[in-house]
């Protein structure tokens, strides 16, 4: 398995290998990509309280995200909170995983459409992981991803992350395919 990982990493081929242990370091924080929503961005008539107005999750990232969910929980893996942005794909999503009660938390908020709020939003993102003592699960999108890490997601993937003195290490990261 470790040799087609790496003759896929060679012709430059994503190989994904699930890095579960990850998730047990000292420090170490689920940050998800939300479940498959097809399509990007949202709609024109985009309204945050409306998610008849936003692009949402087809039946494949609903059990993408059930998926998720099972798959950590076979493994004994708990979260303390888990985040979600206020986007009804976030939300749904992580409701989905199954693993409690879901908050809402701003910090998690797309900026796809304003991208002049990434810098502020990212320093904002990086000082409430320096607060955390808790073991999280964030659900958010593409862009705070990208911004946060440097490293692109797919839909419904996760980043094991860790506040490190000079910003954040990627510990591993895991897919579950839609």
């Amino acid at each position: 398995m470790r040799l087609i990982a790496l003759v896929l990493c060679l012709l430059g081929w994503p190989a994904y290998a699930n890095d579960w242990d990850a998730l047990r370091e000292p420090g170490a924080v689920a940050i998800m990509r939300h479940a498959l929503a097809p399509g990007t961005g949202d709609p024109a008539n985009f309204t945050l309280d409306d998610c008849d107005t936003q692009r949402n999750l087809d039946a494949r990232g609903r059990a993408q995200a059930r998926r998720l969910g099972e798959a950590l929980r076979e493994r004994g893996l708990t979260f303390d909170a888990v985040l979600s942005s206020q986007w009804c794909r976030g939300l749904e999503t992580a409701e989905l995983l199954g693993l409690g009660a879901v908050e809402e938390a701003p910090v998690l908020n797309s900026f796809f459409r304003d991208r002049s709020t990434r810098d502020a939003q990212t320093r904002e993102l990086r000082a409430f992981l320096r607060q955390q003592d808790k073991r999280l699960m964030l659900v958010t999108h593409f862009v705070n991803i990208r911004a946060l890490t440097g490293q692109g997601v797919g839909s419904g993937e996760t980043l094991v992350i860790r506040m490190a003195p000079d910003g954040i290490e990627v510990l591993g990261r895991i897919r579950i395919e839609p």
